[in-house]
């Protein structure tokens, strides 16, 4: 069957953009091709920094023959109505429409219109400068005499040339003809920009590649990366060294170069005085290379480039050329390092006044003497020291103003712990400076060090309670101030670490102050607690969402999580948790499912009788009466929840929930013995109704570890 090879050749594609356009070439083309009825047995799309290319194997010659049945008017209809209608469905007669019965609107003509399937080649020749046109960079540009004009193509960067060629493997293929601004289609496309510029004439995938490799071309990004990553560690690995590994930048590069080639290149040792990840960050930012560690795992005095070409001179001036911009920012960076350590960190304080955090929050420095604060308080609930978590807290944002995070900001907090072991800070405060940006992500790692952990929850909760005091929540997918990461990093924080946290008490003082300073002075004055509380529990529920989340990835049931979280007055994430966890264990046995199952017949028998009598049945079960007139289940039912409410809540109030699920679990007996020898609904009114407070107290007892009736399954 026939394949399509469509390259779109221009001047550059930023790395950044190459995968994420080489992905929407492939599903827009091939959207369009299943919409119009061309199905295909695959389609595989490649990335360079020159070119975005597509081959779609196992297309049709020609699309589906599609049948369509159009109703018209009623037999009969004015003579203006039949004329309309033969008009839009192409016939010449109504002789040629079809006649229906339908039993209320009587008879009608029908036209059954059938169109032949359109050549594939023709189809694409129609859609593909379409979805060219219409491919959405981030950013684009126009160019040439041609961007005057109205409607004019924009692209990355200017678009020089289109291969489109379709055909079967075993003959000549076609070239799709079109054109996109001022480029027509053809079977052409150029090597590499040095090495092999000329022009390459092209037929379909196969030889394609090929010619490319000729020249000097790889087409597949991953080839690139592999090549890289291979001879790097190579040229490593001759020296007694090893690549310090970075899958961010080696993609980077990959984007960068066509044909890469790994170099090594070195700088003075004088300069691993600097801290290592200063001197990474350097050569990264600056020249996109790798660097290297010894045996000890400390860096060495040499790193890796990718030049994009085969040098004559085996890669020497190239080489030349980057050690020479290597050894300009690292003196840059040494002067920064030694000019920062002049200055202590608390000195600095003074110069985050005139940082905006953000307009209605305030400025930086205020920000600092709130999570200060924050941190005494918290130290408490995590076992830290209050006075060094309220020093590093203090502390926690200084290195925001040093010359070595205003050159690399993606080493803040790094650069404040080295600043701080360097003034003689105790080693808990260095190490919670820079930890208290932690995690950043589901896969970053949760600080464990109490010091550290205190300042890093009051952070994030006071990121989280500034912009909801501010009314500044994420909606949809938006979320410019990272509030969701920020919810997440408090559950780590708390559940990794096994602390109970109290979430509604610590947030109320917090949504006080806020309301004192923002304008709402009900909150300071009268009103309180009470003006404060929805934004608490708003800010709750929102960070349990993110917790349900959390561990819904982990594998647990969302059913189950909201059964612990119905229950009021749940704040303690770990308890939280820990209750979920028991729960689904619980009802993975025998016995909870088939308490549940249980549970479930009450329920619903209580829900029908409370609507039928229209009221709850929520008294305590009359003891004397069971005794007294109640059957042996009855009986022992009634003695099985007394004692299993009892266990349970001693169990819960010690943070045991296995033991509270224990204690639910004696009643699976008792409670199947019941439901298959005792009428609920009995004749007399008075064991009916104490039957109905006994299976009340059943669900009543389940409701002391979480809500049954929100389990499914």
């Amino acid at each position: 069957m026939p394949d399509l090879l469509l390259e779109l050749f221009s001047e550059e594609i930023p790395a950044r953009m190459q995968r994420k356009a080489a992905e929407e070439l492939r599903k827009r083309v091939t959207d369009a091709l299943v919409e119009g009825g061309f199905l295909y047995d695959g389609a595989r799309a490649f990335v360079t920094p020159r070119r975005l290319a597509l081959h779609v194997a196992g297309l049709p010659a020609k699309g589906r023959d599609q049948r369509e049945e159009r109703k018209g008017p009623r037999v009969g209809a004015p003579e203006g109505a039949i004329q309309g209608f033969l008009k839009a469905a192409g016939l010449s007669s109504i002789d040629e429409a079809q006649i229906q019965s339908d039993p209320k609107k009587g008879d009608f003509y029908v036209a059954a219109i059938e169109r032949p399937g359109r050549p594939t080649a023709e189809f694409l020749a129609e859609a593909l400068p379409a979805i060219i046109r219409a491919f959405p960079w981030p950013k684009s540009m126009r160019w040439g005499a041609a961007s005057r004009e109205p409607g004019s193509l924009a692209w990355v960067r200017p678009l020089r040339a289109i291969v489109c060629t379709f055909g079967p493997e075993t003959e000549e293929p076609e070239i799709v003809r079109f054109t996109v601004g001022d480029v027509a289609s053809g079977d052409v496309t150029f090597g590499h920009r040095f090495m092999a510029p000329d022009a390459i004439q092209v037929r379909r995938l196969d030889d394609y590649v090929s010619a490319l490799e000729k020249a000097k071309v790889m087409l597949d990004a991953d080839k690139r990366r592999d090549v890289i990553a291979h001879d790097a560690r190579d040229l490593a690995f001759a020296q007694g060294l090893s690549v310090v590994e970075d899958e961010g930048l080696l993609e980077e590069v990959a984007g960068l170069v066509e044909w890469p080639v790994a170099l090594m290149g070195s700088f003075d040792e004088d300069f691993l005085a600097i801290p290592d990840e200063v001197i990474r960050a350097t050569i990264r930012a600056n020249q996109k290379c790798f660097v290297l560690a010894g045996p000890d795992g400390r860096l060495a005095n040499r790193f890796i480039l990718v030049s994009n070409l085969l040098a004559s001179d085996g890669g020497a001036e190239i080489v030349a050329g980057n050690e020479r911009v290597v050894r300009a920012r690292l003196s840059d960076a040494r002067f920064f390092w030694e000019t920062d350590r002049k200055v202590r960190l608390e000195d600095r304080l003074e110069k985050l006044k005139s940082i905006v955090f953000h307009e209605k929050l305030g400025a930086q420095h205020e920000r600092v003497e709130r999570i200060a604060a924050l941190s005494r308080e918290l130290a408490a609930m995590v076992g830290a020291d209050a006075d060094a978590a309220g020093r590093a807290a203090r502390l926690a944002k200084a290195d925001l103003v040093t010359e070595m995070v205003g050159e690399f900001p993606e080493l803040q907090g790094l650069m404040g712990r080295y600043y701080a072991a360097g003034q003689g800070e105790e080693p808990a405060v260095a190490a919670a400076i820079e930890d208290h940006y932690k995690p950043l992500g589901p896969s970053d790692s949760v600080p464990s060090d109490p010091v550290a952990v205190a300042v890093a929850l009051a952070d994030k909760i006071d990121t989280l309670t500034g912009f909801w005091a501010i009314d500044e929540k994420p909606t949809g997918s938006k979320d410019p101030y990272a509030l969701r990461r920020a919810a997440l990093g408090v559950i780590r924080l708390i559940v990794d670490n096994g602390l109970k946290i109290p979430l509604l008490r610590v947030f109320e003082p917090l949504f006080l102050q806020w309301g004192a300073k923002i304008g709402a002075p009900e909150a300071a004055q009268g009103v309180g607690k009470a003006a404060s509380r929805p934004d608490e529990t708003d800010l709750l529920a929102f960070i349990v969402e993110r917790l349900k989340v959390y561990l819904r990835d982990k594998g647990a049931r969302h059913d189950l999580i909201d059964a612990v979280f119905a229950l009021p007055g749940q704040d303690d994430l770990t308890s939280a948790v820990r209750r979920v966890e028991a729960l689904g264990r619980f009802l993975d046995s025998e016995d909870g499912a088939n308490l549940l199952a249980g549970y479930r017949r009450a329920a619903n028998i209580l829900r029908i009788e409370e609507k039928k009598d229209g009221r709850a049945f929520d008294a305590a079960p009359d003891l004397q009466l069971i005794q007294s007139r109640g059957q042996i289940e009855e009986k022992a039912l009634a003695v099985a929840l007394a004692k299993a409410r009892e266990e349970a809540a001693k169990a819960v109030s010690a943070e045991d929930f296995e033991a509270a699920i224990r204690a639910l679990s004696q009643l699976r007996g008792p409670v199947d013995a019941f439901f298959e020898n005792v009428t609920v609904n009995a004749e007399d009114p008075a064991l009916r109704e104490n039957r109905l407070r006994l299976l009340d107290a059943l669900r009543q007892a389940t409701r002391g570890v979480a809500d049954f009736s929100t389990i499914q399954g």
